[in-house]
């Protein structure tokens, strides 16, 4: 990857470990693995992970590599509502996440947490809620995801048998303006919406290109006048960092 994207003019480069959950392994295995990954072109490890595989031990590793890479951890909120994490069998609630989420920041480290705001049993509070917690933890970005269903797996069954429907597309653009409006303006939006697996796909961005839906949010921003924070600062006072009762 690098050799291609230096013949484009790249010169640096972030170490992404973005498959599965790039922190379940021994400690000792996990140092041989990142230290691999540092060389002059690499200017950051970005790790994803998820909230039951963070531990004392892995952090400790992260801060002592930090002195010599700058590194940035993925982890997956998805949903505020915790019904919702046990249904999808996620394999975490929602306090093991903020517990997750609190050791990271206290470290020091970039968090980018990814949510899934279209899922079927969850309502327009679910979303509210999932900006609302990710906004007082203090997280730096979030990758925003839309419900897909794949083939071979719990929910791909569900959805061929019609025990559990997909969002119209309206719906997923109204969630996301919502979750913006709600999100602290402080934090990077990195994604919108993310491509579906390509093999095995049931279904998926409702068969359209990504670019599309992105348009479809930022067209419907612009039509609504509205945007990222909006409603932010009537519930929460970034000075005192106390909630409002709006």
């Amino acid at each position: 990857m690098k050799k291609r994207y230096i013949k484009k003019g790249a010169k640096k480069f972030i170490a992404y470990f973005q498959n599965f959950s790039n922190t379940y392994a021994p400690v000792e295995k996990l140092r041989e693995i990142y230290l691999q990954a540092i060389d002059e072109d690499i200017v950051q490890i970005s790790i994803s992970t998820r909230p039951d595989c963070i531990s004392d031990e892995i952090l400790d590793l992260l801060e002592e590599l930090k002195n010599q890479i700058d590194i940035s951890i993925e982890m997956g909120l998805q949903t505020a509502n915790y019904h919702t994490l046990v249904k999808m069998n996620r394999g975490h609630t929602l306090a093991e996440y903020i517990k997750a989420a609190i050791e990271i920041k206290k470290r020091g480290f970039e968090l980018v947490s990814h949510v899934i705001l279209n899922f079927p049993q969850d309502n327009i509070l679910d979303v509210i809620e999932t900006a609302k917690i990710l906004s007082v933890l203090g997280v730096d970005g979030v990758k925003i995801h839309s419900l897909y269903f794949v083939e071979n797996t719990l929910l791909g069954k569900m959805y061929k048998e019609g025990k559990i429907k997909a969002s119209s597309l309206n719906e997923y653009v109204e969630r996301t303006i919502r979750f913006l409006e709600y999100l602290s303006p402080n934090i990077v939006i990195h994604r919108l919406v993310a491509d579906p697996p390509r093999e095995g796909t049931l279904f998926g961005n409702w068969n359209l290109p990504k670019i599309q839906i992105i348009n479809l949010i930022e067209k419907s921003l612009k039509e609504k006048d509205t945007y990222q924070g909006k409603y932010f600062f009537k519930w929460f006072n970034p000075k005192t960092k106390k909630f409002e009762k709006k």
